[in-house]
């Protein structure tokens, strides 16, 4: 990128935070009820946005002060103690609501700023981060969910979405050294800065964030192509010979701005299993350098492809990855399920997707999922994994238990999959008010009624 460009104050910001620093150390020992500005963007790479809650006012500036908090969950898989303990984070620290988001993570909301160290670090003792939950890298990396067990294929592809987030997880040790305590609970001392090579993503990481996903052609409940990266996985002889790649997706739009607009990514390639890392890792790279640092709202690769040209990002991908890539395998996506209901699994038990409205776990007059899903938990043990759809799936249900836990779950007023209309199963909402300060109408408080 030309040295005479005028980058956006994030990017420097980005730049001389000490790898993601800045004073968050510092401004979380205060006794102020917010951060700065400048921190609270250096937060969003921990996982966190700091929010207001628009519905009330308080403190000196009538602004009543909260943060989000996600937990970035590669394909959506988590054990029953994960689950429970991200439930009893929610009731302890949180606004008593766990919510399920369409990118396979778990939000907790109405976090005050003097619980947010304690609340990280617990997440984190359960064995989850929320390390890049948010911020200029990789977010979350999308993979279907269906825990089918009697072909080695699902099983192959979200193994594969685990490495690939683990791979692009950015070096910087700002993370463990803010919110990880030792056992007798000191922290490392953060002003002691020594950087390491972040050989991914450089001293400003990306120009913005970057999505990937992976799904099977049969099956693409992650919609795979609305996203920067996509791997569609090649089956022959039912295991994974590879992918094709698409490149260059994304839905979000700025209205007010022409220049913005949806597209759909476009295949380009076809990798082995063997390449899809050092694939992705180039496809990375080239937005890294090439993406668009002086305006965020043009800021992702769909941008590049539109400005330069699909051939021209294409043979930019392959000198960074380091030879000619393959052409696409012939292939067409034709189906997605939402994984609601009872099915078998393959190796003689059962999962059952359950619909979470709006993915907002909690307990109503009408229906207390938060209380029966607990009680699942606690019970069964069952292994649990997160949708596209804002839902969760219970794995590994014998099939002698199946009619105990259709009555707790009747008995919390939790309607089956069979009952639901098309539209109730597939309808999603934003948060919106009160906690997004971009939201100009409800969203979420008036879905579905």
């Amino acid at each position: 990128m030309s040295d005479e460009i005028k980058l956006t104050k994030l990017e420097y910001l980005k730049e001389n935070s000490r790898q993601l620093r800045g004073a968050l150390a510092d401004e979380l020992a205060n006794d102020e009820d917010h951060l700065s500005g400048d921190t609270a963007q250096i937060l969003k790479f921990h996982g966190s946005y700091q929010q207001r809650d628009r519905d009330r006012r308080s403190g000196p500036q009538g602004r009543a002060y909260m943060f989000m908090i996600r937990t970035a969950i590669p394909g959506g898989r988590l054990t029953a103690q994960q689950l429970l303990a991200e439930l009893d984070l929610c009731d302890r620290y949180g606004n008593g609501t766990l919510r399920i988001t369409t990118r396979q993570d778990l939000q907790l909301h109405g976090i005050v700023k003097k619980n947010l160290r304690e609340t990280i670090r617990t997440i984190n003792q359960a064995q989850l981060t929320t390390f890049c939950g948010c911020g200029d890298v990789e977010r979350n990396v999308m993979c279907c969910p269906a825990p089918y067990r009697a072909s080695p294929v699902r099983a192959g592809m979200q193994e594969m979405a685990a490495r690939f987030a683990k791979h692009l997880r950015p070096r910087t040790r700002a993370y463990y050294e803010i919110w990880l305590q030792d056992d007798n609970g000191s922290r490392q001392d953060v002003t002691d800065f020594r950087p390491v090579e972040e050989p991914i993503y450089g001293d400003r990481y990306l120009p913005r964030k970057f999505k990937t996903g992976f799904a099977l052609p049969e099956d693409n409940c992650v919609d795979v192509l609305t996203y920067d990266l996509g791997f569609v996985a090649v089956v022959e002889d039912d295991r994974i010979v590879g992918y094709n790649v698409a490149i260059g997706g994304g839905q979000g739009v700025t209205p007010a701005v022409k220049t913005t607009f949806p597209a759909l990514a476009q295949t380009i390639a076809f990798v082995s299993p063997d390449q899809v890392l050092p694939l992705g890792e180039a496809v990375v790279k080239v937005f890294r350098d090439f993406g668009n640092r002086a305006d965020r709202k043009r800021a992702r690769l769909k941008y590049v492809i539109a400005d330069r040209g699909l051939q021209w990002v294409k043979n930019k991908v392959e000198e960074y990855f380091g030879a000619p890539l393959a052409e696409p395998r012939p292939q067409s996506i034709f189906d997605a399920q939402d994984h609601l209901g009872w099915h078998e699994q393959g190796d003689g038990r059962l999962f059952l997707g359950i619909n979470v409205e709006n993915g907002r776990i909690h307990d109503t007059d009408q229906v207390r999922l938060k209380t029966v899903l607990r009680t699942l938990l606690q019970r069964y043990d069952f292994p649990v994994r997160l949708t596209p759809l804002q839902s969760l799936i219970l794995c590994d249900i014998n099939p002698t238990d199946r009619a105990t836990v259709e009555q707790l779950l009747t008995d919390h007023g939790v309607v089956p999959a069979e009952r639901l209309t098309q539209t109730r199963r597939y309808a999603m909402a934003c948060p919106a008010l009160p906690t997004c300060g971009l939201a100009i109408t409800e969203s979420e408080r008036v879905m579905p009624h």
